[in-house]
This record gives structure tokens, sequence and C-alpha cells, in this order.
């Protein structure tokens, strides 16, 4: 081996979620170290056991490393943002999608054939995206509550394994009786939007649940603006027909869909209502500021 080769002259810590997606991550480990170590990286790779051990690897140890590298699904690479966030780490992030749905690589368009996304890594430059502010927590592209927006956390991690992106659809078919509308008021940027909703998000992506897609065109993923989101709760079929046809046609002109930019956004229900960010549970909450970091996540790809 040339010498020179053995002269690390950067750090990197590699966080991985070995249960994400189908497991497949595991086989690959050797060759994805091997690709950061040809790049001039001496590698330390930590493997998460619970939930929270990413963020907690990041938050002690990401200022040490020159770059962060997670692999697994959107919740490794939240909770890996959210312990730099936390800290106020400003260290750039490799993301290897691994998990069942990969909305945000889909979204940054990111391989997910995890050698390709390790090279990509490894000679790659850094890109900026705004990252969301959710009372004490943080998201990378979107925030939710309503209409299957818990399937994430609620699906089974080994049916997920064994069917990928079908497991949500079945988990929801199931949970069609849990749907109902929630009465919300949205104050974004002083417009304020009122009434009930079955679904709302507030979100910088263009992919949503593996479902919803964002016209690309009205998506700046580092402009300090979220897309907010609001479906009308339907309350005839043909207004649910009417408002399922202008979702999967993108028509955010519909009467049916609230659809707007905006940076400083307070929602507030008369009830407690369950949200997700990034596919994870943050809590129940009747009132919920969101705001933006611009450009604080650094992502290298």
């Amino acid at each position: 081996m040339n010498e020179s080769n053995l002269r690390f002259h950067k750090k990197l810590l590699l966080i991985i979620n070995p249960v994400s997606g189908k497991r497949a991550v595991i086989r690959y480990v050797p060759q994805i170290i091997r690709s950061f170590m040809d790049a001039g990286f001496r590698v330390t790779a930590m493997v998460t056991a619970a939930r929270g051990d990413a963020a907690e690897f990041a938050r002690l140890y990401g200022a040490e490393h020159d770059l962060i590298v997670c692999t697994g699904g959107d919740g490794t690479l939240n909770e890996t943002l959210s312990g730099l966030a936390d800290a106020d780490i400003h260290v750039p992030i490799g993301y290897i999608p691994c998990g069942s749905t990969n909305d945000f690589a889909l979204s940054r368009r990111l391989s997910q054939d995890i050698p390709t996304a390790a090279e990509a890594i490894a000679r790659g430059t850094v890109r900026r995206f705004d990252v969301g502010r959710f009372e004490r927590h943080y998201f990378s592209y979107v925030a939710a509550f309503g209409a299957f927006s818990w399937l994430s956390y609620t699906t089974d991690q080994n049916l997920k394994n064994v069917l990928g992106h079908t497991a949500y659809i079945l988990d929801g078919i199931k949970d069609l009786p849990k749907v109902r509308p929630l009465h919300m008021k949205v104050t974004a940027d002083g417009r304020v939007c009122e009434g009930d909703y079955i679904l709302g998000t507030i979100a910088n992506s263009t992919s949503i649940a593996g479902t919803i897609q964002l016209p690309e065109s009205a998506v700046d993923t580092c402009d300090g603006l979220f897309e907010v989101l609001l479906i009308r709760n339907p309350r005839t079929l043909a207004e649910f027909s009417d408002t399922v046809q202008a979702v999967l046609n993108q028509d955010y002109r519909s009467d049916r869909i609230v659809f707007l930019h905006a940076s400083d956004i307070l929602c507030e229900s008369p009830e407690m209502i369950e949200w997700t960010v990034d596919g994870e549970f943050p809590g129940i909450f009747n009132r919920v500021h969101i705001t933006p970091m611009p450009g604080f996540l650094q992502l290298i790809s």
C-alpha cells in the first residue's frame, strides 16, 4: 500500500443503524469504511442499539470530527441532525439511506444504492438545506398531523423490513377508522387559516410520506420558507373524491386544499394532537411553534 494512503488528515464519525430497512447495511460496512479511508478519513464507527443513540453520538462526539455519516432511515438522519442542533455543532453530514421509504433521500436525489451513496459522500461537496425547529425538536423535511401521519412510527419494524413501503399501505388501510377531522388554527407569517383538516404538513421537501408530491417548481429547500399543506375535511363522498384527485394531480389550487409558503408558523388546537417529525413521534401538543434554521444542514453528496 502506498504510504500516503495511511495518512488520514480528516476524522469521520460513522453512525450505523443496523436494523433499519431490511438490515442490508450490515454486509456493506467494510466497503463503506474502506471508501472513506481511501478518501483520507480516519473512521470511528458507532452502532445504535436504541432510539436516541444517534442523537447522543452526534451531540457528544460530533464536534471532534470533520464529517458525520449516518446510515439508516429518515429517523436516523433526524436523530443525527437533532444531536448536532441541540449542541449547536456545525459539521457536515453524509446520509446513506437504508430505510423503508427514504423521503429525504428521494427529495434530495440521493442514491439509495449503499456503496454508491458512500462513494458519493467520499468525493462529494456541501449543499445547504434549511432545518425546521419544532418546539424542542427538529426536522429535516416535514412536521405533520392528521391522517396517516402516525404510520412511520407505529408500523412494526419487522413488517417494514419485509414489505418496505407496502407495510405503510397495509397499516394505513387498517387504520382508516382513526381518520377524523382535527380543528386547527394555523397562523403562517400573519395569515390565519382555521378549519377542520384531515391532514396538515409543514415541509421542506418535494416528497411527503412517499405518497404526497409537491411540485419541484414550488419548493426551494434553502430559502428560509416552509411549504404548508392543509387538506380540508371532506363532508361528502364527492368532496372526498375531489380531494383525492387534487392531491394525486398536485392541484394545490383546489378549494379542498390550502397551500402556502411561510417561515414563522403557529399551530393551535382546542385538543391535544399527535404530531410526527420526519416520521418520528415527538409527543402530543395543542400549540406548536415552528421556525426555520436557514441553511443549518450541510449535506455532503
